[in-house]
């Protein structure tokens, strides 16, 4: 049986249960979790084509809200790098991997309402799989957020909160929504189960490429929900012997807002205080995050995997979105960060996610 568990006290709590956060220092929760079995490239010959397929990994099986999410193509872009494709998720971006596990998560807790927050795309993917769950759900989105993410918000049926101010601001009130009472929080930040589901993308990667991994793999940052799913992904891999080392993680932050960043590279194992200072406006809205509730684990886990962070300029991602556009991918301004930041290495093999559809936010100005 899985367990939460607060990794700065130890605190514990049942999965069952509608705690949103550890009770004790309000940090968000890890999961006590141990893999059914040992997964092998044979084994899955034959599974469900979506993210499913790697069910010995997954902290729940037998999902009753899947849209047919994962198995997103990883194709070539130069002679050592390579894209996966996660904008062709049902909602159009990779938050679907983990806000299905939310979803089914809270399907099987009955709660009376779901909340979540987000800059878009996180809020458009619970929205959906919360309508397939028959689940009520209130999104919370930052002012400014793209029109066309908060129109596919509405479209999904939840009801859609803005929040005047930045994504901080968004993220409070939502966690003040969480403390009600029948509330399921579908945290992409705080609840572990989303990182089990995005961390099925290095697992469909290690797959499409027999049981290997490229020397690294490069993600955009802002609350590291992907960048931890593949730490966890990498980790769980190495330890059952089907990897042999386990792959830099490459943090690319845009320049703008780039607290992580800064932090890595002043060698500090947590945030450096820059409480005084508003998040700068970038194109790169869904990792405009000025301070990540778990950035010690960010930090810790690009330090352990011989990774890097790299930042990004506005005109960068202008001429990546561009460059990408010219090469048949239309990819959002957050989505196209790694390959500004990456897509001229030559030296050795690395993957980048192009993780949201360029029609969620058009082209950049």
């Amino acid at each position: 049986m899985a367990t939460y568990l607060c990794p700065q006290d130890g605190t514990r709590a049942e999965t069952t249960s509608l705690t949103w956060c550890c009770p004790v220092c309000r940090g968000p929760w890890d999961l006590d979790f141990e893999a059914a079995g040992r997964l092998s490239l044979d084994s899955l010959a034959g599974r469900v084509n979506s993210l499913w397929r790697y069910a010995e990994a997954l902290p729940l099986s037998s999902p009753a809200t899947s849209l047919g999410e994962g198995r997103t193509p990883l194709v070539p872009l130069t002679r050592t790098v390579s894209a996966k494709l996660d904008f062709l998720m049902p909602t159009l971006s990779f938050k679907d991997r983990g806000a299905v596990m939310l979803a089914e998560l809270a399907r099987r807790l009955s709660p009376e309402r779901v909340v979540a927050d987000s800059s878009g795309n996180a809020g458009t993917a619970v929205a959906a799989y919360c309508a397939r769950a028959g689940l009520p759900c209130t999104v919370y989105v930052p002012e400014g957020t793209s029109p066309k993410k908060t129109e596919q918000i509405r479209a999904h049926g939840a009801r859609l909160e803005i929040v005047p101010g930045d994504r901080e601001a968004t993220a409070l009130a939502a966690r003040a929504a969480a403390d009600s009472p029948g509330t399921f929080y579908a945290s992409h930040v705080f609840n572990p189960y989303f990182l089990h589901g995005t961390k099925t993308y290095v697992y469909e990667m290690w797959e499409d490429l027999g049981g290997r991994l490229p020397d690294a793999i490069a993600v955009p940052v802002g609350n590291g929900t992907l960048l931890l799913g593949a730490a966890l992904a990498t980790a769980e891999l190495h330890a059952q012997g089907l990897i042999d080392e386990r792959p830099a993680l490459i943090a690319v932050q845009a320049e703008a807002v780039s607290p992580l960043a800064a932090a890595f590279h002043a060698g500090t194992d947590g945030l450096l205080d820059e409480s005084g200072r508003a998040a700068a406006p970038t194109l790169a809205e869904g990792i405009a995050i000025p301070r990540p509730p778990r950035a010690r684990q960010i930090l810790a886990a690009v330090r352990e995997s011989g990774g890097t962070f790299i930042t990004v300029t506005e005109d960068q991602i202008r001429k990546a979105q561009l460059d990408l556009a010219a090469r048949g991918f239309y990819v959002e301004t957050t989505g196209v960060a790694c390959w500004a930041a990456v897509g001229d290495w030559t030296d050795r093999s690395v993957v980048v996610p192009l993780c949201g559809a360029g029609l969620k936010t058009g082209l950049a100005p």
